[in-house]
């Protein structure tokens, strides 16, 4: 690959690999080698992490490498938003196919007719198609050990798609990602620096929804940067997130906190999770999230959590959405963060996040 000035961008056609780190330096963490994998046919861009990218890449995916304030390179994809197709207009009325040798009644689609899971969605005026618009970005963040690629965070990628522009990328320590995790401390710098890179892009809308983990910092991120116009949310969603630190009262947490606090674990977080973890204790303690979420209004948020999460129970979520203005949903059935949540959840979670007075104010209901 050609070598480049420190901050130009180049966009590339996927070849099977992404760019190196190349131009992001100071990380002895960093992915050796000069490519790394990633999925086929899309284009990528090694940028500047705050430099303007041309209206021009909206168009297609972009991915590429941000570095947060405090110089931690993060891998990111950048998903524009395409609009459903129309309704099919051929002879033989506004639903025929084949030559007008039949109709497709409403909310189906001919076949060869450009339609897709969008065109399929169903909105809340009954097109049978999802509403959203292309200058609202939807930034995902992933719970403890997921990254990018994983299958959940696509799935919803996917979901999230329909309404909007989606935003997903790597905490760091997880992934290609630079750095170690600090398991939801300086991830908030992550998160400001995924809805950085939306606003630079020409989003005037961003949305945050954040699992586990990710929906811990998502919370923390309202709060904190709710004065800053290049990095604040305009709506945040919390899914499975913890109320406290610290909580050791389900199994799944006391092997969480094994992983994150012992060398042998930190091992197993490595090797076995992929997720590399730092060696030291939080110092100081970060704002715990029932204590954030007060200080996120007039910012509208959403509390998910499901009544069969194996980590955190119900206290959790309750005590969320009495801290502050806070709309709870308790899900009957569901587990825990991106792998629980099904598509008809997602589905509501973006309807929702299009309904409030600051989010898609697409034509959902």
């Amino acid at each position: 690959m050609s070598s480049e000035p420190e901050g130009a961008s180049q966009t590339v056609e996927n070849a099977g690999c992404t760019p190196s780190f190349a131009g992001v330096t100071g990380h002895p963490d960093l992915p050796g080698g000069p490519c790394v994998p990633c999925g086929p046919g899309v284009p990528l861009s090694r940028t500047g992490p705050r430099s303007t990218t041309d209206p021009d890449s909206l168009r297609a995916p972009l991915r590429t490498f941000l570095r947060t304030s405090d110089g931690v390179p993060l891998d990111a994809l950048h998903q524009p938003y395409a609009a459903p197709a129309p309704p099919y207009e051929g002879t033989g009325g506004p639903y025929a196919h084949g030559g007008g040798g039949g109709t497709v009644p409403p909310g189906d689609h001919a076949p060869g007719d450009g339609s897709d899971d969008r065109s399929r969605f169903r909105s809340g005026d009954g097109s049978g198609r999802g509403s959203g618009r292309p200058d609202t970005a939807v930034v995902l963040a992933h719970g403890f050990t997921g990254s990018v690629d994983r299958p959940a965070v696509r799935r919803a990628a996917g979901v999230f798609g329909r309404y909007a522009a989606v935003v997903t990328f790597s905490f760091r320590g997880h992934g290609r990602s630079g750095g170690r995790s600090t398991v939801g401390d300086r991830e908030v710098l992550d998160l400001a620096a995924a809805v950085g890179w939306a606003r630079e892009l020409g989003h005037a809308r961003v949305v945050t929804v954040g699992f586990s983990m990710g929906g811990s910092v998502a919370l923390r991120h309202a709060a904190l940067h709710r004065d800053d116009p290049a990095t604040r949310t305009d709506a945040v969603v919390a899914v499975s997130a913890p109320a406290r630190w610290y909580y050791r009262g389900t199994a799944p947490m006391r092997r969480l906190h094994w992983v994150v606090t012992r060398p042998a674990g930190r091992l197993v977080g490595r090797w076995g999770l992929r997720t590399r973890i730092q060696p030291y204790d939080w110092d100081p303690v970060p704002l715990p999230p029932v204590r954030a979420v007060p200080l996120i209004a007039p910012v509208p948020l959403l509390v998910v959590h499901g009544d069969r999460d194996p980590y955190f129970p119900l206290d959790h979520p309750r005590s969320l959405a009495a801290a502050g203005p806070a709309e709870l949903w308790v899900e009957p059935g569901m587990g825990h963060a991106e792998n629980a949540a099904d598509e008809g959840l997602l589905t509501r979670i973006a309807e929702w996040a299009c309904r409030t007075e600051r989010g898609c104010q697409g034509d959902g209901p």
